[in-house]
């Protein structure tokens, strides 16, 4: 169903996708050939498939979808022109990597949400965590912080007031079950759940695992003024690219809303 690659590294998928695009001759800089999207393989990935697949060509767009299963790579393709946008994060974690590595990728138009969930094979609520219970959650600043600020609202931990987007569990400040915390990459938190008690898992992580957020989830995050949404991203100055342009107008389309109603059954929500 998918014509699209799957890249398991970051230094595989930069040298691949280099490699790919200079023996075609694509040029993502180029405003008459196809806009390169990079883009995780779930939801993210699929949306832009039912794009291309269903609506891309009535509006004379050439779209071809790349697929990445980490959250550097992507950014790092746009900044260096190797893809010509990006679809997989949100601002938090944007205004972070940019700051950190001293990119200028902007965002064009947010998509959808996909809520962050704490999920367990081992108990049923989150208040059956026992006493010590180790639970899993992502090692990257705002994800991190994300997933702590979740479990604050449920009450299962207290944290500093005013802590951001960079909270750490150093910042808790009530912890009644004595929660041990395992730090790892995103894409493993699903994995651990046999050697966890719980974990905080990303909502297209969660989807890739078989893991249906709106009904698995023990604490699944709000939509209601929620910052996390999901958008469609370019370095900076290409904003008005007409394919990009084609694509934003294309991914907030009626035909889209009701694609991810239809396949994600709440699992993930249109933001627009």
């Amino acid at each position: 169903m998918r014509n699209t690659a799957k890249i398991t590294t970051a230094v595989l998928a930069a040298g691949a996708l280099t490699l790919g695009l200079s023996a075609c001759g694509a040029d993502s800089s180029d405003t008459d050939g196809p806009l390169i999207v990079a883009a995780s393989p779930v939801p993210h990935a699929e949306i832009l498939n039912y794009v291309k697949d269903n609506l891309a060509k009535k509006e004379g767009l050439d779209l071809q979808v790349k697929e990445f299963t980490d959250y550097v790579t992507p950014n790092t393709a746009t900044q260096d022109g190797s893809v010509g946008a990006n679809y997989f994060q949100n601002k938090p974690y944007l205004d972070d990597f940019n700051k950190k590595n001293g990119t200028d990728i902007v965002p064009v138009v947010t998509v959808h949400l996909e809520p962050l969930g704490l999920y367990s094979h081992k108990v049923k609520k989150a208040d059956d965590l026992k006493s010590g219970a180790t639970v899993a959650i992502p090692n990257d600043t705002v994800n991190e912080a994300r997933a702590l600020k979740l479990l604050a609202t449920d009450g299962l931990i207290t944290l500093k007031a005013g802590v951001g987007n960079e909270a750490t569990p150093a910042d808790i400040t009530k912890n009644p079950k004595n929660l041990k915390f395992k730090e790892l990459e995103a894409a493993q938190t699903p994995r651990s759940l046999d050697d966890v008690d719980a974990a905080v898992v990303n909502g297209n992580y969660a989807i890739e695992s078989d893991l249906k957020p709106s009904k698995d989830a023990l604490v699944l995050e709000s939509p209601k003024n929620n910052p996390y949404g999901n958008f469609l991203a370019v370095k900076k100055g290409n904003e008005d690219d007409p394919r990009v342009t084609k694509l934003a107008k294309l991914l907030t389309s009626p035909e889209v809303e009701k694609f991810i109603q239809d396949k994600y059954a709440g699992s993930v929500l249109a933001s627009f």
